[in-house]
């Protein structure tokens, strides 16, 4: 049976129709915010409630990369190749520095703590986008539980120079997974709020950036049609493709649904990796899964 849900002709250019999807790493609680680094060849994910992070290699497979993660969820790489994490448990977004040691690059806004940094992006210039919603704080069962301090579930910009995070999205229930086109000019969100509110869309949002990192022009982008939208990734021809409950969307830039991959478990995030880019690896639920595609993340190598 085809993995292939075809919705829209432009769809065949963007997948190997004889391409198989590889389950490659299983028995996971929740795996989440895959990130690839090309330099060592290495795709690194969290699996939040067990409180670690995993390494898959092709060599090795999956091995812990680190035991205690501090409830980790979103990671992505920095400009310089550093790994930039977002914490349900500290609530705060850390980087991790060449040598190993971990700087906090947000943790408070307006001196409140931030509600559980969820998911995270670097633009080119530096900064670093985050978006926190409550999940982290709502159970013992991803972080710890708390009442949130901030007023909403804000998305933030930390400048390159860093300093306190600005809130440049304050009209979402849960904003969740995030990414820019591929000239940075737009920034799309998922709001993932229906989890616990049916009566919030499962939308995709897209929002103007303006070169000095100010946000503006939020308008609708897309719907997921089963479940709702999580981690989202836009390739190098500006397609957008999103995580979903019965596997991945793939949406054309003008917002129109292409097609399917279809995977048997609810999946949570996505990223393009392997040694040309043109491996899609897919966090879904207790398994990791990959798929050779004809895309390539946007910016890919960098």
């Amino acid at each position: 049976m085809s993995i292939y849900d075809q919705r829209d002709p432009r769809f065949r250019s963007l997948i190997h129709p004889n391409a198989q999807l590889r389950q490659i790493g299983s028995g996971f609680e929740w795996a989440e915010g895959p990130v690839w680094f090309p330099a060592a060849q290495m795709l690194l994910f969290s699996d939040i409630p067990a409180h670690r992070m995993m390494r898959w290699t092709a060599e090795t497979g999956c091995t812990v990369f680190r035991e205690d993660s501090d409830y980790s969820n979103g990671n992505t790489r920095d400009p310089s190749g550093r790994l930039v994490t977002c914490h349900h448990g500290l609530r705060a977004v850390t980087r991790t520095e060449h040598d190993g040691r971990r700087t906090v690059l947000a943790s408070h806004h307006a001196g409140k703590r931030l509600n559980s940094p969820n998911d995270v992006i670097a633009r080119s210039d530096g900064s670093v986008w985050f978006t926190d919603p409550t999940y982290g704080i709502l159970s013992d069962l991803e972080g710890y539980r708390a009442s949130p301090e901030q007023d909403g579930s804000f998305v933030y910009r930390i400048s390159p120079e860093g300093g306190d995070p600005v809130a440049v999205v304050t009209d979402f229930t849960q904003p969740n997974g995030l990414c820019f086109s591929p000239d940075e000019r737009l920034l799309y969100v998922a709001e993932s709020g229906s989890s616990h509110n049916p009566d919030v869309p499962p939308v995709i949002r897209v929002f103007d950036v303006s070169e000095d990192g100010t946000v503006g022009n939020g308008r609708d982008f897309a719907m997921i049609d089963k479940g709702l939208p999580d981690g989202i990734r836009c390739d190098a021809r500006g397609n957008l493709w999103s995580s979903a409950a019965d596997g991945v969307h793939v949406f054309a830039p003008d917002g129109a649904l292409l097609g399917k991959v279809l995977v048997p478990e609810v999946v949570s995030n996505i990223c393009f990796g392997g040694p040309r880019g043109n491996r899609l690896f897919i966090t879904a639920t207790t398994s990791l899964y990959v798929v050779a595609v004809d895309a390539t993340a946007a910016g890919w190598p960098a």
